[in-house]
């Protein structure tokens, strides 16, 4: 009985069970998505409520764009987070503008706002709260965190040890506490923003697996342009003190866009090319497209559930009630860059996870 590994992947792979839903169709034979029919009343009503309840996305947009000057792609990334209920984890070099991004957002909402310095010294108490004896009647009564608020800055989350971080880990995935034998169900909406530093290893710990899987995205920020530069430039080099943010949308028109976006049509088609994506990091269909021996762990079933999330909500966001492959490839690499462990082989020829996702959405055939 022959088990080498590779025959049997490809053994799997030949197996309608494992093969992707679209392995076996000819592309050009293949249906076009059916796109919503615009004389049924239903979609009809769906395209004026998604215009309606979308009315403050471009507002938003341009009072953002007022203090972030470029970085289109992070502000739409915030947004799609803000709409999903998501948490969103930002890395880049020193200087690029996260944490004024993340305090820019929350400013021009009308939400609840608490930053934290994640050092060292830190307890998970410092985070989710403690019971403190009250000598007046000899009782323990509970003094919350600050975790209790709706828009939470993690600021260089890998700055503080393991035990730290896992603080997190139920109010990102459960949205609520357990403090002593009480459990308190944390504020809606609630999304956590965190930034990490690639450069300095240093004096971090890095995040659980755990942990980055919850993050909704990892967003890398990259140097502007040289118009951008320039433009940075004469907007901040100024002692004064900077523009001030207006308040946009409301806590509770956040929560009626967030219904629109779980009604935004997606085809079956599309569907499907979700699965795809996902299942293609995960052996038997990564060993089929040669990537096997570059991946030691495949995205989750949360990647599956977040990207078709972010597609809708991509779609939202650009004023629209339903959603395209473009949707789904615009947000994929957020959504999976971090979700992909590479291995010592993918390390030792330089590939990372995004290659990876990229080699993915080039290989796979687009509905």
């Amino acid at each position: 009985m022959n088990n080498d590994p590779a025959t049997v992947s490809e053994k799997r792979f030949n197996d309608a069970r494992f093969r992707p839903a679209n392995a076996s169709e000819n592309v050009e034979e293949r249906k076009p998505i059916r796109l919503p029919d615009e004389s049924n009343d239903s979609f009809l009503a769906l395209r004026e409520v998604v215009q309606e309840q979308s009315a403050w996305i471009k507002p938003l947009q341009q009072e953002m764009s007022r203090v972030i000057v470029g970085q289109k792609e992070l502000l739409d990334r915030l947004l799609v987070a803000l709409l999903t209920n998501g948490h969103v984890l930002l890395e880049g070099v020193p200087g690029l503008a996260k944490t004024l991004s993340l305090k820019t957002l929350a400013n021009s909402v009308a939400l609840h706002f608490k930053r934290l310095q994640f050092t060292p010294d830190m307890l998970p108490a410092d985070i989710v709260g403690t019971m403190i004896y009250s000598p007046q009647d000899g009782k323990f009564r509970t003094k919350h965190g600050p975790i209790f608020s709706n828009l939470i800055l993690a600021d260089e989350i890998n700055r503080a040890p393991a035990k730290v971080q896992s603080a997190l880990l139920e109010a990102m995935q459960e949205h609520q506490v357990t403090i002593g034998e009480e459990t308190y169900a944390l504020p809606n909406p609630f999304m956590v923003l965190a930034t990490q530093n690639p450069l300095e290893h240093e004096g971090t710990y890095p995040l659980p697996e755990a942990q980055i899987d919850r993050f909704m995205m990892k967003v890398v920020i990259t140097y502007p342009n040289r118009m951008e530069e320039r433009a940075i430039l004469d907007a901040n080099a100024t002692t004064e003190p900077g523009v001030k943010i207006r308040r946009i949308v409301s806590g509770e028109q956040i929560l009626k866009a967030r219904h629109v976006v779980n009604s935004i049509h997606m085809d079956d088609k599309i569907k499907d090319y979700i699965v795809d994506l996902v299942l293609a990091t995960r052996p038997p269909i990564a060993a089929s497209l040669k990537i096997n021996g570059f991946i030691q762990n495949g995205a989750s079933p949360r990647a599956t559930i977040n990207l078709c999330l972010a597609a809708r909500a991509t779609a939202f966001i650009n004023g629209r009630h339903f959603v395209t492959p473009q949707d789904v490839k615009t947000i994929a690499l957020d959504v999976l860059r971090h979700r992909v462990t590479v291995s010592y082989e993918a390390e030792a020829e330089n590939v990372t996870s995004e290659d990876i996702v990229r080699k993915l959405l080039d290989t796979l055939p687009v509905p």
